[in-house]
């Protein structure tokens, strides 16, 4: 499994985001300028992640971009599921066709599956990744 470019770059765009935590609010082009991510890109991302309630957009004198909740209250679910949609291995959750689906046994398992999969992403708040660490 691997994320999808937009959902890696808004996985850096929120970590980006978080560390302005505090010190005011930032616009998308410092954003795209600070994390070296294409501006329209940013622009899309911060439309998606505003829509999903993790940033808020302020207009006006002072404006800008703040995280819509406290960092320790968003998680890497949240980010990876406001730019992909709901975490799921395979399609046939979303009731999409699939040439098995009469007689698949494995079906009534994927719930599970994609839970301890969402879960495990539940499990990593944007305050830790947004920590720096040292690059080896």
């Amino acid at each position: 499994m691997r994320l999808s470019n937009l959902a890696d770059y808004a996985v850096v765009t929120m970590c980006q985001a978080a560390r302005h935590c505090g010190g005011g609010r930032v616009s998308a082009s410092e954003l795209a300028a600070e994390t070296r991510l294409p501006a329209p890109t940013v622009q899309k991302l911060v439309s998606k992640l505003t829509a999903a309630g993790l940033l808020r957009s302020v207009r006006g004198a002072g404006g800008g971009l703040q995280l819509a909740r406290p960092a320790a209250a968003i998680t890497l679910a949240d980010i990876v599921e406001a730019v992909e949609g709901p975490i799921a291995l395979t399609a046939c959750i979303e009731g999409a066709e699939c040439s098995v689906d009469h007689d698949c046994r494995v079906r009534p398992h994927w719930p599970m599956v994609n839970e301890a999969l969402r879960s495990a992403l539940a499990d990593i708040s944007l305050v830790q990744l947004a920590q720096e660490k040292e690059v080896a």
